[in-house]
């Protein structure tokens, strides 16, 4: 009996402790399965969600349904709880989001709806929840060779587009912040400044910067289009063609900056936008002696006006500009005109058009006169009987620097005659002069008593 008694309990106790032990697992699994499906992040699953340094505000809260809505729950296996596709994703965003003021030009991943395209729903290392950071991000569909050129603009070389872009929508084409220079000006405020200080203002610039430069990268520095005189010439066509069949090429538009060398290309003060006042620009470079063309060497010119208190009409006014022409010329020393380059030449007065331009022509052409020149000996005009001769005819050059002079009507005081510098010996009087150049002896005029060794 007590044998019985001793089996029944032991058998009574085993059930009680496998009936425990079942419980307990019971217990346990009902405690954790509801955990599972009542969040989406654990160790199991996404264990990474909302970890990142920017996370969307429902991710944050742990509000996955405000996005994705309920799910099914699968009774066996949590794992398989799927959420449903969003099928309209910009509806979804402004839902929370304010919806962007309509706008001429919108960003074409927003009129699309496609949010998503540069911006994680969930979280993601870039500010903004975006994809991917500064210029990566556009180059997902924008060309990289925008940004591919030996020169790039700041903002592009540092991937930051939105300095001059809108994201989403935008009042000016290509999502620009603001139109034409203005939005140049919002970071070159130095040059908006000077711009708008001018008196005289490049066409293109008060256009658009664009006209020239381009805004991402390029070969040419400053993100020029092209290098002058190329770039310059796209407008310039006129000004193209006279200096491809110009003779004599100005040196200032063949070398260094070519045309900028003497314009400024934005705006200046000064007519033509001249970067400095025409004289005072020509003398930056003619200030020592230069090489031409034709290998012979230029004159310093600065030395020469200092030196020489008399001088020619145009350079009393500064104006260079009124006997050469800066772009090039199809006469030597770029003149604008006919002037002989020789001592001797046979008269024609055709060439003579330059000189002729502001002096009267009958100088050369009336023998005798008591009003057109001083330079006579009683009536008889000795310009017409230098000049005009058909052969050894004395050229302007032969008697007047066309520059600057010690004398009166710049009267030289030697010419170069072949390898001589032939000296002309002059001295004025009152009513007449003398001269006993190289070329003959001393011989005197008088306006008022004729001399007779004429």
């Amino acid at each position: 009996m007590k044998g019985r008694t001793a089996i029944l309990s032991f058998l009574f106790i085993s059930v009680f402790i496998v009936a425990v032990t079942i419980l307990s697992q019971n217990k346990t699994y009902s405690q954790t399965t509801p955990a599972k499906a009542d969040t989406c992040t654990t160790s199991e699953c996404h264990a990474n969600m909302g970890k990142d340094k920017f996370v969307h505000g429902p991710v944050m809260a742990g509000e996955c349904t405000a996005c994705h809505g309920e799910s099914p729950k699968h009774k066996d296996s949590p794992s398989k709880n799927k959420f449903g596709a969003i099928k309209d994703i910009e509806k979804l965003c402004y839902s929370c989001h304010d919806k962007f003021k309509v706008k001429k030009f919108i960003h074409v991943p927003v009129a699309s709806g496609e949010c998503t395209a540069c911006h994680s729903p969930h979280g993601s290392p870039y500010k903004f929840q975006l994809l991917a950071e500064g210029a990566k991000l556009c180059f997902n569909c924008h060309d990289e060779k925008l940004a591919s050129g030996k020169f790039v603009h700041g903002p592009v070389a540092v991937g930051g587009c939105v300095a001059c872009h809108e994201p989403h929508v935008a009042d000016n084409e290509k999502n620009l912040k603001a139109k034409g220079p203005a939005l140049c000006f919002s970071c070159h405020a130095d040059m908006a400044e000077k711009f708008q200080k001018a008196k005289v203002k490049h066409k293109p610039v008060a256009e658009n910067c664009t006209n020239c430069h381009n805004p991402h990268s390029n070969l040419k520095e400053f993100m020029l289009s092209d290098a002058a005189p190329a770039l310059c010439f796209k407008c310039h066509k006129e000004k193209k063609e006279w200096v491809e069949k110009a003779a004599t090429q100005h040196g200032a538009l063949m070398t260094g900056k070519s045309c900028l060398n003497c314009h400024n290309p934005h705006a200046s003060d000064i007519a033509k936008r001249l970067s400095m006042a025409p004289m005072d620009l020509c003398l930056s470079c003619h200030d020592k002696q230069i090489k031409a063309n034709d290998g012979k060497l230029l004159t310093n010119m600065k030395k020469l006006f200092a030196e020489n208190p008399d001088h020619h009409g145009p350079i009393k006014q500064k104006d260079c500009s009124g006997c050469h022409d800066p772009h090039g010329s199809g006469h030597f020393r770029i003149l604008r005109g006919n002037y002989p380059e020789t001592f001797y030449k046979s008269f024609d007065l055709g060439i003579y058009n330059l000189c002729f331009s502001c002096h009267e022509k009958t100088l050369v052409q009336t023998p005798e006169t008591t009003k057109l020149t001083n330079f006579r000996n009683g009536e008889m005009n000795l310009h017409f009987k230098h000049v005009n001769k058909l052969e050894k005819g004395r050229t302007c050059r032969a008697c007047h620097e066309t520059h600057a002079s010690k004398h009166p009507k710049h009267i030289r005081d030697s010419v170069l005659f072949g390898g001589w510098e032939l000296p002309l010996n002059f001295q004025k009087t009152d009513t007449g002069g003398s001269c006993a150049p190289g070329c003959h002896k001393l011989k005197k005029y008088d306006r008022v008593k004729k001399e007779q060794n004429l």
